[in-house]
């Protein structure tokens, strides 16, 4: 009877291309591979992979039997979720997360992890989007909290809510007492997410379309950096308003009344298809539930 720990090689090494690639999915070596693949292919009695200038490719028996693989995988992994305990899922998943969900609610999804898979390990990542879309395709992350969706093929969405987008600045800049116009905001640096990223490219358009005076944007891909600056009247920060709630709070920044509309962003829970991701389809729901559970748009109002 072939051991699954062989089939799962097999179909990283394929997937991925690489014995490099399946070594470092899998947490192990790349002679453990080899020697993974040398055994399959004996109880095989066939070759099922070609090896070429350091790519792995599967041959015609190796394309079939990728076929029956991934359906054997997919298998038992829909059955260990179904019928063991969530105490038996264990290991590590990497987890690619934005610093927008950083300072709303990962502290609340981490726990909830804790509560319902205590056995289960996070490595935890913070970058912008782009880089953990990139990331997510090479495998080195399971799942992504990202601005979504995520439109490449073979990456499955799961919606977890939608944040406003505001202007806000310290009561100090003297833009808290009526309606701010474009061109008053135009006359200080705003502060945004950093280039390449789908805020930035919205806040660069929106000024775009008018008669300047010439905008200063000024970027961070650190939303506490943002905040800071903001607060020390340093600029306007265009950045989702539930991250400042307690500055909002206390007075230290005002959500400005404006002409000009941001469209909220929309964050999902986002993987790679694969026979095996069970487990992570089942922590991209409880990022869904706790996405979900946040006060709804609108509830944030601007302080004049």
């Amino acid at each position: 009877m072939l051991d699954f720990k062989l089939l799962e090689t097999f179909m990283w090494v394929v997937k991925l291309g690489s014995f490099r690639g399946a070594a470092q999915r899998l947490n192990t070596t790349q002679p453990a591979i080899s020697q993974r693949i040398a055994q399959l292919e004996r109880e095989m009695g066939m070759k099922l992979l070609r090896r070429d200038h350091r790519v792995a490719s599967p041959t015609q028996s190796g394309r079939q039997m990728m076929v029956y693989a991934e359906k054997l995988i997919g298998l038992r992994a829909a059955m260990m979720a179904e019928v063991t305990d969530a105490s038996a899922m264990r290991g590590v998943m990497r987890l690619g997360v934005a610093e927008t969900i950083v300072h709303t609610w990962l502290p609340r999804f981490v726990k909830y992890v804790n509560q319902v898979y205590p056995n289960l390990s996070l490595e935890i990542e913070t970058d912008i989007t782009p880089s953990l879309c990139a990331r997510l395709l090479a495998q080195e992350i399971e799942l992504a909290l990202v601005v979504g969706p995520l439109l490449d093929s073979g990456i499955h969405n799961r919606m977890l809510g939608r944040y406003p987008i505001g202007f806000l600045a310290s009561p100090s800049l003297g833009l808290g007492n009526g309606l701010v116009t474009r061109h008053d905001l135009a006359r200080f640096p705003i502060i945004t997410f950093p280039r390449n990223t789908r805020p930035y490219e919205v806040v660069r358009e929106l000024f775009d379309q008018y008669e300047p005076p010439p905008l200063r944007l000024h970027t961070s891909a650190s939303l506490a950096t943002v905040t800071h600056m903001a607060v020390a009247g340093l600029g306007i920060a265009v950045i989702p308003a539930a991250i400042v709630e307690n500055e909002l709070a206390d007075g230290r920044l005002q959500l400005l009344d404006t002409d000009l509309k941001l469209a909220p962003l929309t964050f999902t829970a986002s993987w790679l298809a694969s026979p095996d991701v069970v487990a992570v389809e089942r922590v991209a729901e409880l990022a869904r539930q706790i996405g979900q559970s946040r006060p709804a748009i609108g509830e944030l109002t601007s302080k004049r």
